[in-house]
């Protein structure tokens, strides 16, 4: 028997918007934001028509409920079509962005196409006139936005002798808050009897189980700068093997947005047009090393070390203005968007002296250093920080800050501290 081949996406999110880019996004490069992710399934159709895999899954999010976006149900709804055409059959399960409730009715789906419900249903998958099936997909899509059902805990194979492949949108029972959509456990995935587990929701490609193999692919087309790099789908090949499957998977990147983060180390500069000519280089650089199908390199410039500039970089709108001497013109490929710049940079300053001096910026490098302690960061939260987040407005709008977010600003506090009272 030949391998079994199959692709798994997840995570499309058509027609979604994307976040935290600057209104004056040129109008060239906003539209081509506006169709990345169509532009993500074009090429993912694209992928089953040059593999010709077996089936290909969808793994949940296909499109953004909160858009209500007909458009990208049509779209989908054609390109279905188009692997029809190739015999190609598709598996879908919705998931905690388009639950099962919220499909339009009246789009009809072409022959090729199953949409698992809201109880665990098993598809079996022919090849050509065979009437043995080469593979059966498990599958369950979420009944609600807020899904809390252990959904894996419902797979259990079937008697056919072939690949079980589990279709299934859900979060791993220790993933944070939010982001515990269907939580399954490691015993749910083991006990099933699957070969193997095609995973969506998490943005990020990730391997959670080896065996039996328990995959994200990542999304499609990462939408904001935390989800940083390459995005696509994962190619499968499950081997026959005597008593099962070596299974192998192979990542196929489709988005034609990148987002990215580029660090760059200011230890020793001391002039704006040295930092210049160093942030072009990094991103010389970012440019010429991204994949060939990378239309948009969108990025954040994080600036480290200390520097005698650390001072002049957090005032005004000196980093703004850098930012926009860098920004690119012209219709280069991949087009080159600075986001914006974070600045982590330290002053030249030796802490430990700071910490000794007995002034004014003595004092104030102490009291940051004891807030940075575990009691300190306690105490900033139940004591000036809480007149903010607890403000019946603002606490809605804000997040509480992690401790790492704490420290951060704590460092920003002692460098303007320093660069008013040490300059000015």
């Amino acid at each position: 028997m030949r391998p079994i081949r199959f692709i798994h996406a997840a995570d499309l999110h058509l027609d979604a918007a994307f976040s935290g880019l600057s209104r004056d996004l040129p109008a060239d490069l906003a539209e081509r934001l506006r169709a990345a992710t169509f532009t993500a399934l074009r090429r993912l159709l694209d992928l089953c028509e040059r593999e010709r895999p077996d089936f290909l899954l969808l793994a949940g999010d296909v499109y953004n409920q909160e858009d209500a976006s007909v458009s990208a149900q049509l779209a989908l709804r054609d390109g279905f079509r188009r692997l029809e055409a190739l015999g190609i059959p598709v598996f879908l399960v919705h998931g905690n962005h388009d639950p099962l409730p919220s499909r339009l009715r009246a789009v009809r789906w072409p022959a090729n196409v199953t949409v698992f419900g809201e109880q665990v249903e098993a598809a079996p998958v022919f090849r050509g006139d065979e009437t043995t099936p080469v593979a059966v997909v498990h599958g369950v899509s979420h009944a609600s936005a807020r899904e809390t059902r252990d959904l894996a805990a419902l797979f259990r194979r079937t008697d056919e002798p072939c690949l079980h492949v589990g279709l299934l949108h859900a979060a791993p029972g220790d993933a944070d808050g939010e982001a515990r959509y269907a939580p399954f456990s490691q015993d749910d995935l083991a006990s099933s009897g699957m070969d193997y587990w095609a995973l969506g929701h998490i943005h990020d490609r990730r391997l959670v189980r080896e065996e039996p193999p328990a995959a994200y692919p990542g999304c499609t087309q990462g939408l904001h700068v935390n989800e940083p790099g390459e995005k696509g789908c994962l190619l499968v090949t499950a081997e026959p093997r005597e008593g099962g499957y070596a299974l192998s998977t192979a990542f196929r990147p489709l988005g034609p947005a990148v987002w990215t983060t580029l660090e760059t180390e200011l230890d020793g500069v001391s002039a704006l047009d040295e930092l210049e000519t160093r942030l072009r280089a990094v991103l010389d650089r970012a440019a010429a090393e991204v994949w060939s199908g990378c239309e948009m390199l969108l990025v954040r410039l994080r600036l480290r070390g200390r520097t005698e500039l650390d001072g002049l970089l957090r005032r005004g709108t000196v980093c703004a203005e850098l930012v926009e001497r860098l920004r690119e013109e012209g219709d280069g490929v991949p087009r080159l968007w600075i986001k914006d710049m974070d600045v982590c940079t330290r002053p030249c300053a030796d802490r430990a002296v700071l910490l000794d001096r007995e002034d004014l910026i003595g004092e104030v490098f102490r009291l940051a250093e004891a807030a940075r302690t575990e009691q300190g960061l306690r105490d900033l939260r139940s004591g000036p920080l809480s007149v903010l987040f607890g403000h019946a407005r603002a606490g809605k709008a804000l997040d509480p800050l992690t401790d790492d977010e704490l420290a951060r600003l704590l460092d920003d506090a002692e460098s303007l501290c320093l660069d008013l009272l040490e300059n000015d």
